[in-house]
């Protein structure tokens, strides 16, 4: 497996074979293919019922736009992508010095544009919860964030271990 400078992944036909040597059940119709056009062909000729392969196509745009273009789409429903996240986190909070906090990390987020990542994870944990599905505790410096355990993301309270927010958001 190969990947391209926008985390792409891909292979060539010659890698496939040898994966499917190995596992006869691989799904191949999930895979980017370089060299796909022989074989999807061959199957459309042959009017075969196999699946087809992707292919894969580079990118002509710099890093920076295409990350522009992910940030812009966020694969989440409406009432998410709608959703006033600093309302929404701020009416969490019980007592002052969480709405201290919480203003303070907020603050943070805008000025790093990442209210749409605070928006899904908001979508993602509601997700995990109804599908009772259980995910870790927490880990590594997203813990210090009050926010992200006010979501839900995690359970380490960060003003009870008094956890410095400059440890995330650096």
């Amino acid at each position: 497996m190969k990947y391209d400078q926008y985390g792409q992944a891909y292979t060539d036909s010659n890698e496939l074979c040898n994966l499917l040597y190995r596992n006869p059940q691989l799904d191949i119709s999930l895979f980017q293919v370089e060299d796909s056009i022989e074989y999807n062909r061959s199957v459309a000729e042959l009017h075969a019922e196999l699946d087809l392969l992707g292919s894969y196509h580079k990118i002509d745009m710099s890093i920076e736009e295409f990350d522009r273009v992910l940030q812009s789409n966020w694969r989440m429903p409406k009432e998410y992508k709608e959703l006033d996240i600093a309302v929404y986190v701020l009416g969490l909070c019980r007592e002052d010095h969480e709405l201290q906090r919480v203003g303070e990390e907020l603050l943070l987020y805008q000025e790093r544009d990442l209210f749409n990542l605070l928006r899904y994870l908001k979508y993602l944990v509601d997700t995990l919860r109804k599908h009772n599905v259980v995910w870790g505790v927490g880990r590594g410096s997203s813990v210090a964030s009050y926010v992200l355990f006010l979501l839900g993301v995690h359970k380490i309270d960060s003003l009870y271990y008094d956890l410095s927010i400059d440890e995330f958001l650096k």
